[in-house]
């Protein structure tokens, strides 16, 4: 007789060990997802998936909190606790210091004659000196590239008229490059000065060809009785040509300066023989030379540091407020007549005095009402007389000199 297969799962057979192991692995596997369902109502400060490892979490910003342990097999209710949040008090931002009297002028500058970068002076030099000026609370450098009949520059206009293209003077071609460049690092201005105006002495390198070609007004001007000087006559179509064309050339050549200067040597004296009135001539003279320079470069200042409207006319020919120039600086290097100076000063970009007034220099930083204080040093040492214009003014203590 054939017996019949057992029916059922043959559970018997299978050893106890496993049973308990599968019992156990069962129990494990339903608590784990009960305890995963129940977390996702656990409040979560950072993402889910970075759970798994605590210590890799990012330390809070806030200085009062600090990351706390999370335990995954405790439950835990959303808290309902107020975190209080730092307040942070606004900081007051700091005023600057109001500026003095001093650094009110808009203009506060000195001469620097020609001769200051002879002998090759090198950029370092150049630029030091520039920096040293700023020290000092200048903000304007004067700086002379014409005079006695030559450029202190390389100039084709000259070279094409006057046979030579500069000064015999020795110096880097790339001079006033540097000086505007620098300047402008230190936020200071450079005035190109076109030092004689239209007057030569005996030792110009063109007073033989000017006394050739007759372009000197008869006489000799002795404005100032240590030199005696010869003008170039600008109703001479070459003369007038020169000094147009070399301006025009300057301001295109060197497009980055602030401005250019000329002063009362742009002028007749009027003790020349003849008495000729030459106001007109030199009016009209001057009025085409700016309209000349202007069209080359319109950003140019053009400045004149003269005589007052009256004496200028009365005795240099010079009717300059018809001249149409963009400042006005006022001489006032004669202390006879300073005061009576400071009347017209006051209604122009400025005043000028010598080194020899540095003691005037307190009561015109003093007055509001002058704009602008240009230094001239008779001595030709810009470099001394910026320190004691800097003591005068007493804006601290001196820089090391250069």
């Amino acid at each position: 007789m054939t017996k019949e297969k057992n029916k059922g799962c043959g559970c018997s057979h299978i050893p106890l060990s496993l049973v308990l192991a599968i019992l156990g692995g069962s129990y494990w596997l339903s608590s784990r997802v009960n305890i995963q369902q129940f977390s996702q109502f656990l409040p979560h400060p950072h993402p889910a998936n970075s759970i798994a490892n605590p210590a890799s979490l990012p330390t809070p910003t806030s200085p009062n909190r600090s990351p706390l342990p999370i335990d995954l097999t405790t439950t835990h209710q959303p808290t309902t606790a107020k975190i209080e949040t730092p307040s942070i008090q606004p900081v007051a931002a700091s005023k600057p210091p109001l500026p003095t009297p001093w650094e009110k002028k808009a203009i506060r500058g000195i001469y620097v004659s020609r001769y200051q970068i002879t002998n090759n002076t090198d950029e370092q030099t150049i630029r030091q000196r520039v920096r040293y000026y700023h020290s000092q609370g200048i903000n304007t450098i004067i700086h002379g590239v014409w005079g006695n009949g030559c450029t202190m520059y390389n100039s084709e206009v000259t070279q094409q008229m006057l046979g030579a293209k500069s000064c015999l003077n020795q110096f880097q071609d790339r001079w006033l490059e540097w000086t505007i460049d620098e300047a402008h690092k230190q936020g200071m201005q450079v005035h190109a000065y076109f030092e004689k105006g239209i007057k030569i002495d005996k030792s110009s390198p063109i007073f033989d060809l000017a006394i050739s070609k007759k372009w000197l007004v008869p006489g000799v001007d002795r404005t100032y009785a240590k030199v005696e000087h010869y003008v170039l006559d600008v109703e001479v179509p070459e003369v007038a040509n020169l000094f147009k064309k070399m301006l025009a050339e300057f301001v295109t050549k060197y497009p980055q300066i602030d401005a250019v200067q000329w002063d009362d040597y742009l002028g007749y004296h009027a003790e020349l023989p003849g008495k000729v009135d030459r106001t007109a001539s030199l009016t009209k003279f001057v009025q085409q030379t700016i309209a000349e320079m202007k069209a080359a470069n319109p950003a140019v200042s053009f400045d004149l540091c003269h005589h007052n409207p009256y004496w200028a006319k009365r005795y240099f020919a010079a009717d300059w407020e018809k001249w149409h120039v963009d400042r006005v600086f006022i001489q006032d290097y004669n202390e006879n007549n300073f005061n009576a100076e400071l009347d017209y000063a006051v209604n122009y970009a400025g005043v000028a005095i010598t080194e020899n007034q540095l003691h005037r220099l307190k009561e015109l930083v003093a007055n509001p009402k002058i704009k602008g204080i240009l230094v001239f040093p008779l001595a030709g040492k810009p470099i001394e007389t910026a320190a004691q214009f800097f003591k005068t003014t007493q804006l601290g203590k001196s820089s090391k000199t250069p």
